[in-house]
């Protein structure tokens, strides 16, 4: 029970890695948020976990706001914010991205999390302290062709986090990242691939990864509890890789 009596906002909790990372939370002992656009989905997880649902847009303030709101209002705290709902153009040369999929890129990936922490930081100040963990990627470290834009994306997540971190480090926040390797487990694997997810483009990412596999919800998730837990509470301004050793 690492998480035990800390409340914790999941984004994009309605697939993929978000809902690994809400379910080892919850079993963890956190009270968990489930956040999503998605209402459908976001209200299965919820439900299978007996947790709450709040259906926000993360590129928006206004969302932002009440959502802290309604999180503090309900719990009376706000330990934890995982911010890992993301979006990416689909794998094509840079000249072929269009200015519309550019601003949704860096605001579904970027501006979220700049946002996050303006509406989270008072309620942080508040409590004495808090803990961001914003899922950037790989492709931040070691990017691929043909996602360039995407890739810029979640460079700008990780020096963001850095930087956050030094500055928020005197009101006892963390700010940390997880950088994930490619998955066929998430929504956005058809799009790093091209536009459909053979069988070819599996092997031919799954070749880039010395260890042999993909990453999985699960791997994420238990990257996301360590850092959000007790036991990182010296962690911040760091990112890890878990990418089996692909950006070696």
């Amino acid at each position: 029970m690492r998480l035990k009596g800390k409340v914790a906002i999941v984004t994009g909790a309605g697939s993929g890695f978000g809902t690994g990372i809400a379910r080892r939370f919850a079993e963890e002992g956190a009270a968990v948020f489930v956040v999503d656009i998605d209402e459908k989905n976001g209200g299965r997880v919820a439900g299978e976990l007996k947790a709450k649902f709040i259906r926000a847009d993360v590129t928006s303030g206004a969302d932002w706001a009440r959502l802290v709101q309604e999180v503090m209002s309900a719990s009376g705290r706000l330990d934890v914010i995982v911010n890992n709902a993301g979006w990416t153009h689909r794998r094509k040369p840079y000249v072929e991205v269009s200015e519309a999929e550019f601003d949704k890129v860096y605001a579904v990936n970027v501006k979220s999390v700049y946002l996050s922490a303006i509406h989270a930081l008072p309620a942080f100040r508040k409590l004495g302290g808090g803990c961001i963990v914003n899922i950037a990627s790989t492709a931040g470290v070691r990017p691929r062709p043909g996602l360039t834009v995407y890739n810029s994306s979640k460079g700008a997540v990780i020096l963001m986090s850095k930087s956050m971190a030094a500055e928020f480090g005197p009101d006892k926040v963390r700010v940390n990242c997880v950088n994930p390797v490619f998955s066929p487990d998430t929504a956005l694997s058809a799009d790093f691939a091209g536009g459909a997810l053979t069988e070819e483009a599996k092997k031919a990412f799954l070749a880039t990864i010395p260890l042999g596999r993909f990453s999985t919800p699960l791997d994420i998730a238990n990257a996301c509890l360590y850092l959000a837990s007790d036991e990182a509470a010296m962690i911040s301004g760091s990112c890890i890789e878990v990418d089996g050793a692909r950006c070696v």
